[in-house]
């Protein structure tokens, strides 16, 4: 599928892989339309994109945001050809030192932004008879690791969320599509891992920012299903699959470094 004129709705834009997808989006000749909670970051990424753009602030965990910036985007460009849920965040912890509202939190940006967005922008690609809903998730949803509880009980929703509407709207041409990369260099880790420990821990391993966001876009321009970045982690998950607890006590160490 070509992007030239397509219009695509982006979360979580102002920064990282929402506004590099963005980049990359309209330099196919899309029309990104970038929302995030802040106007001002996303007046700054808005300034460097080339062609017809737009931005709308949104908050993913408001209903009602959500709703505004989808008839905004339909009202104003006629339509919304790709939903691209990239807003999230995680928290780097053990179990018993989280607080149950940091659960909470963490489920309702990377869970039920998902929901919303995606309920939103469901009925008008229906109407269209085509369309894409493209979710960031991560390899943290197929294979968790040591303090990541929360932010990989967020992925596993979404995974599953995912899988079951693919199901449902098979044949009706809208394509659902998960994306899910491993650690990638971008601003997540100030928030996740805020001293640097698993950053550093993982060096060898993150993922430039840059090629992850041009995979989305590669994605969405082949309407591909699912997509596991590095794709050697696709392996690794298909094998704990098979055995999962003889890969827990043998890879634990090498895996479980936050």
């Amino acid at each position: 599928m070509t992007l030239t004129n397509k219009v695509i709705w982006i979360t979580g834009a102002s920064s990282g892989i929402g506004a590099l997808i963005a980049r990359f989006a309209a330099e196919q000749g899309a029309i990104p339309i970038l929302t995030a909670r802040s106007e001002n970051k996303l007046r700054e990424v808005s300034a460097a994109l080339p062609g017809k753009h737009g931005i709308m602030v949104l908050d993913v965990t408001d209903e009602q945001s959500v709703q505004t910036v989808a008839r905004r985007i339909v009202d104003e460009y006629g339509r919304i050809d790709v939903l691209v849920n990239n807003a999230g965040y995680g928290l780097f912890e053990r179990v018993e030192d989280m607080e149950l509202s940091d659960y909470e939190g963490i489920m309702n940006v990377n869970y039920f932004g998902v929901v919303r967005c995606t309920k939103a922008a469901l009925p008008h690609m229906r109407a269209a008879g085509s369309g894409q809903i493209l979710t960031v998730a991560s390899m943290a949803g197929k294979f968790a690791t040591a303090k990541s509880a929360g932010y990989a009980a967020s992925k596993h929703a979404v995974l599953g969320f995912m899988n079951s509407m693919r199901q449902e709207l098979r044949g009706s041409g809208i394509t659902v599509s998960s994306v899910n990369p491993g650690p990638i260099d971008t601003p997540f880790f100030e928030t996740a891992d805020p001293d640097g420990t698993y950053v550093k821990s993982v060096d060898r391993f993150i993922l430039p920012p840059e090629k992850v966001a041009r995979e989305i876009v590669r994605v969405m321009e082949k309407r591909k299903e699912e997509l596991d970045l590095p794709r050697y982690l696709g392996f690794v998950v298909r094998l704990y699959g098979l055995m999962p607890r003889t890969l827990d006590k043998l890879a634990g160490r090498f895996l479980n470094l936050k």
